[in-house]
């Protein structure tokens, strides 16, 4: 009998176009010589520096606020189009001097870069070479955590030998300014600045990502043209070749790209896309959690719901299994949820406000900016102690001088701290109390955040 699956090790189709092994006579005759590049070389740091300051100094010189090298991959169906890309080092505000090398190699001073936005050129064997004599300084102490960017040339070197037509495989990508992207690189490491944290979830403009990004099958870590397997879908079927696809989406898996802090857990892969924030000591549970791209953690935190797009959550605190953040990509919802640090949100509950810090919401109830939400005289005094500044006797909507209970509408209460939200379960009402638990994390899974290396 016919097996209905086939193994994993079976022989399956390329992805994507990748750059094909040399001929054997190529090597010698595209390889530059070497006496060509031997005036760019700077002996000394200081010679570094000296020339990377009379680069920034440059009429029309800008510094990038993101730039790196990456691997592009390319499709099948169209070899013109760039599916996905890789990029070993993310450069954000910082490492201006590799910066400065990387610009003067491509030609990229002045006027190249005039009023653009961003700049993405191939990675030529020329720019390899005269940033590899550029970086002379550096390039023995280079490894391990040391000059990560001269690692990237210094591998670079021996790959372009044994490759044809590198340059189609190689791109370099500078951002001037944090405005729409336009290119797929420029989308990638933007979304790999939030997930290695060196920017902050809705801290950078995505406008217009969706439109850019490709729908694609996923099979490991190779994206697949939909076109392309419909197209070969009879052959590649007769031949037990199709692929076991693991997703079909616009966004590659976090995991593919990042490798987290020590201290960070995702159980499961499918559960956090490229762009999500996870801070160090987060643990991102199996079943029914999920973090989504431009959302994230900001500290340790434990998470077993769902964290969708632009929400935030702070230190310290829990989402419980089930719980659902509500995020601004759809549903009529326009306000990105921050919740506070320290707060727990129970199980299969639904928040559709902003909360401050220490607050909780009770298993299974919504609270949502519409929500009407009841608080007696005595718990609001208590609620103002941890609320400085606030008048939230103002902030009610009414006021039952009989129950000495005033009424919220739950927007009005964005941001506060302290509260813990609850159904009566005989008159089914909502209303909040000062919140009287301490959330703390279990620090043996949390705790002991290594600290970050220069890139």
């Amino acid at each position: 009998m016919a097996k209905s699956k086939k193994p994993k090790s079976k022989a399956k189709p390329k992805a994507a176009v990748k750059a094909r092994p040399k001929k054997a006579n190529s090597k010698a005759m595209k390889k530059p010589a070497k006496n060509k590049f031997a005036s760019f070389i700077l002996k000394t740091p200081d010679q570094f520096k000296s020339f990377v300051t009379s680069t920034e100094a440059k009429s029309g010189y800008r510094k990038p606020i993101g730039f790196g090298i990456c691997h592009v991959v390319r499709g099948m169906a169209r070899p013109e189009k760039v599916l996905t890309c890789y990029f070993p080092v993310v450069n954000w505000n910082e490492n201006f001097g590799t910066a400065a090398v990387l610009l003067d190699a491509a030609g990229l001073t002045g006027k190249e870069i005039s009023g653009k936005s961003e700049v993405v050129v191939p990675l030529t064997r020329d720019i390899i070479e005269t940033a590899y004599a550029r970086f002379t300084p550096f390039i023995e102490s280079a490894q391990g955590d040391q000059h990560r960017n001269v690692q990237v040339i210094k591998m670079l070197r021996p790959i372009y030998d044994d490759m044809d037509d590198p340059e189609n495989s190689y791109q370099i990508v500078f951002l001037f300014e944090d405005a729409e992207p336009q290119s797929l690189p420029a989308i990638y490491l933007k979304l790999l600045a939030m997930s290695s944290t060196k920017a902050k979830p809705r801290s950078l403009n995505l406008t217009g990502i969706f439109g850019k990004l490709e729908n694609l099958a996923w099979v490991d870590d190779q994206p697949y043209e939909l076109d392309y397997l419909r197209e070969h879908e009879i052959g590649l079927k007769l031949t037990g070749q199709f692929p076991a696809i693991d997703s079909v989406d616009k966004f590659p898996r976090y995991l593919m790209h990042v490798i987290p802090a020590d201290n960070t857990r995702v159980l499961d892969t499918s559960r956090v896309r490229l762009g999500a924030h996870l801070a160090g000591g987060t643990t991102i549970m199996p079943g029914a959690s999920y973090i989504n791209f431009n959302a994230g953690t900001l500290g340790p935190a434990m998470v077993e719901g769902r964290i969708s797009s632009s929400a935030i959550v702070g230190a310290g605190s829990d989402v419980g299994g089930g719980a659902s953040i509500m995020g601004v990509l759809s549903g009529g919802n326009s306000t990105p949820i921050t919740i506070g640090e320290k707060c727990l949100l129970g199980a299969n509950s639904v928040t559709g406000l902003p909360l401050g810090d220490g607050c909780i919401i009770d298993a299974g109830i919504a609270i949502l900016a519409g929500t009407k939400i009841a608080i007696s005289g005595k718990e609001l005094a208590k609620l103002a102690e941890v609320n400085p500044g606030k008048n939230l006797k103002s902030l009610a909507a009414s006021h039952d001088g009989a129950t000495d209970s005033y009424i919220f509408k739950a927007s009005s209460l964005a941001g506060c701290n302290g509260l813990h939200f609850r159904q009566e379960s005989t008159s089914g009402r909502m209303i909040a109390t000062r919140s009287s638990r301490t959330i703390e994390l279990n620090k043996d899974l949390h705790g002991n955040a290594p600290k970050k290396t220069a890139a």
